[in-house]
């Protein structure tokens, strides 16, 4: 939709979308959802993080691409009639098969909201093949709308996009002209309206909630973002704003500070994040929002006296130069958590997200949530505050730990199975005693038992127990794990080691909910919750004929994957200082401070065993470490690094990491060549020339 402009507003007309069209990316793009911004041909205009990530491909190899080619064969006769459909609406939700470099076919839930700018239409995918139905429905915000107009230096609406009239119910013809106070319900709003326009032309941006108000007269919950336009003389030109709906979260947030009556209540921006833009380390421009966040004053500001280096402490500073690198890469981080360091010298935890704005005059804009508040009511007892998790020494912040942390959430309230898949080291059993812990089984028995340390002819009588005088050495009636779990969880870690001939006798079990003893007649009838853990591919044990099939569908009713440590460093400072502290407070020491060398060595090791490899390893350093700060043995991880290429030949090495990476993919070719970064084609030479065969894998 392309509106008409007051010839007053040259500036605006011409510069305008341009800006807003950077600020709705920064506001948008940077939780990492796929998200693609398409013009009337739809052809790719601008893609998110997550959008290169689902595709394959980095962000510029997309944009001025169409849908089209990435569409299943069978699916492209049908975009174009979609495509006119929804230009026609202005909204459109559906499932496509896409498929990305890697040529692998994928199920994609979207939803397309038209016109979002001039001839810009957003366009917001879901993966569906990646995930469970139950977790679908778990993800928020995906769906949001998204007003975006502008006002001039006085506040009066000089453009009204097609999202802005979903949103307000007004049409462009009805919002141009009108001042912005037309959105707000009562004069207070009005006045503070006016307060946050100078203040956002002084600051340059400003955020903030409130009561907005549509045409038809009823209200809804707005979060704002307002960025001032100026010229290149300085000029105050106009605004640009973005507004979402929040009204579903602020109705919650109401709920949860209801039911905290007994808590000072939240402030009315307690969500708001501070916004801040500048260089890497300069910080030219920033919100009133951050620098009481941060406990300096705006002459400290102007004085040029905030740099991001001094801000952050040491052991950030390598999770801040991953966070520049994929901002560089793909045009926004994924939102972490770090500290900053106050004037005062106290910390704040705050949750941190940067997208570039290239053509702006400056180049970084990051939001910067406080998360005080957030941690001080965890902190709460739970008789006080209702607690929504229970995830323990579950430690992790990053957007696949968090996708974990959803699953175990959807699924601990029912009784179905869970799988939980994964390398080793990478905390199954922790996501088990999670899902039991969130159950409605909690005050029952959580019985574990590990069947690869069992030898294979006790793993039967452990399971089952067995009847005195069932064999030789069978003085008394033994109870096995099933029946000690009855009404509880039953925790069966390495299931893949079942030997082949005890399987049947597992699945009859889960299947009938009722079993017999060793040596015994009677049957037992049992209400057992499985969680069952693996390290090992099913798949291919079932191809070996070493896994019964209908034992692999009956225990993957609900799969979670475990994530090794490599696929989200960014948890990794958390995890150190955790476990540092952990393990400084058993050894009754104080140690606060990880110095900069350790955690940049920390975040660049791979991990192969993962989490549980890192815990011993700062479990070692607090041992070696004296004083205040973690003094960890960083050579060994380099001489470990020495020790695994020693000896190795060049095609030696290469053949074992193809060899790693293909089991990690289960074998699939266009998987195994995607991560490796190079053509199915070339992988495929390369495993003829290194004689690997399916029967390596």
């Amino acid at each position: 939709m392309i509106v008409s402009q007051p010839p007053t507003t040259g500036w605006l007309v011409e510069h305008g979308p341009q800006e807003l069209e950077l600020l709705l990316r920064a506001v948008v793009f940077q939780p990492c959802a796929p998200i693609l911004l398409a013009d009337n041909d739809r052809r790719y205009r601008d893609a998110s993080v997550g959008a290169s990530k689902l595709l394959g491909l980095p962000r510029d190899k997309i944009i001025g691409r169409s849908l089209d080619d990435f569409a299943e064969p069978k699916f492209k006769p049908v975009i174009p009639e979609r495509w006119s459909a929804f230009l026609k609406d202005g909204e459109q939700e559906g499932t496509l098969q896409l498929a990305g470099a890697d040529g692998i076919p994928r199920d994609v839930e979207y939803i397309a909201k038209g016109n979002v700018l001039p001839v810009r239409h957003l366009l917001v995918l879901r993966d569906k093949t990646a995930r469970a139905p139950s977790e679908l429905a778990s993800v928020p915000g995906w769906v949001q709308d998204y007003a975006l107009f502008l006002l001039d230096a006085d506040g009066m609406v000089v453009a009204w996009y097609a999202g802005a009239e979903r949103i307000y119910g007004y049409t462009s013809d009805e919002a141009i002209g009108q001042h912005v106070s037309l959105l707000y319900p009562d004069e207070k709003a009005r006045v503070r309206l006016q307060e946050k326009l100078k203040r956002a032309a002084v600051e340059g941006h400003i955020g903030g909630e409130g009561w907005h108000l549509k045409k038809d007269g009823t209200r809804f919950w707005a979060s704002v973002i307002t960025m001032a336009l100026k010229d290149e003389s300085g000029d105050l030109q106009g605004f640009a704003r973005v507004v979402r709906d929040f009204s579903d979260r602020h109705e919650r947030d109401e709920k949860l500070r209801r039911s905290r009556a007994v808590l000072r209540p939240l402030p009315a921006e307690s969500t708001i994040a501070g916004v801040v833009s500048g260089e890497f380390d300069r910080i030219p421009e920033a919100n009133d929002a951050f620098l009481e966040m941060v406990g300096y004053s705006r002459e400290d500001l102007q004085a040029g006296r905030l740099h991001w280096p001094e801000l952050t402490p040491p052991e950030y500073r390598a999770l801040d130069e991953v966070a520049h690198e994929e901002g560089l890469q793909f045009g926004a981080c994924t939102p972490f958590e770090k500290e900053l360091i106050r004037k005062d010298g106290a910390r704040v935890p705050v949750l941190v997200a940067t997208a570039v704005l290239k053509l702006s005059p400056f180049r970084w804009i990051t939001f910067v949530q406080d998360l005080r508040e957030r941690d001080r009511l965890e902190n709460i007892d739970d008789e006080v505050v209702e607690v929504q998790h229970n995830f323990e020494e579950i430690v992790g912040t990053s957007s696949v730990m968090k996708r974990v942390m959803a699953q175990v959430e959807v699924v601990a309230p029912t009784d179905a199975t869970v799988l939980v898949l994964g390398e080793t080291g990478t905390g199954k059993e922790l996501i088990a005693r999670a899902i039991h812990r969130m159950s409605p089984r909690r005050n029952l028995p959580f019985i574990s038992l590990n069947c690869a340390a069992i030898p294979t002819g006790l793993l039967e009588s452990e399971l089952f127990g067995y009847e005195r005088g069932a064999f030789t050495g069978a003085l008394s009636q033994k109870i096995g794990r099933f029946e000690m779990a009855h009404r509880g969880t039953l925790f069966l870690d390495e299931v893949g080691d079942i030997p082949l001939d005890l399987q049947p006798k597992l699945l009859r079990a889960l299947q009938e909910k009722a079993f017999e003893r060793l040596g015994g007649t009677r049957t037992i009838p049992i209400d057992v919750r499985l969680v069952a853990a693996t390290n090992r591919n099913l798949i291919q044990m079932m191809g070996d004929k070493l896994f019964r099939s209908d034992l692999y569908y009956r225990l993957k009713v609900f799969p979670i994957t475990t994530p090794p440590l490599r696929d989200h460093p960014e948890d990794i400072p958390i995890l150190a200082r955790h476990f540092t502290k952990k393990y400084a407070a058993k050894m009754a020491r104080t140690i606060d401070k990880i110095p900069t060398e350790t955690m940049r060595a920390l975040v660049s090791w791979p991990w192969p065993g993962n989490v549980r490899e890192l815990e011993n390893f700062v479990e070692r350093s607090v041992i070696l470490s004296k004083g205040p700060s973690l003094r960890a043995p960083l050579t060994e991880l380099r001489d470990g690094d020495l020790e695994t290429i020693s000896g190795s030949t060049l095609e030696e090495v290469e053949r074992d990491h193809i060899l790693r990476v293909l089991r990690e993919t289960h074998g699939v070719i266009s998987a195994a060549a995607s991560r490796l970064g190079m053509p199915r084609t070339t992988l495929n030479a390369m495993m003829k020339k290194l004689g690997i065969s399916r029967g390596d894998l």
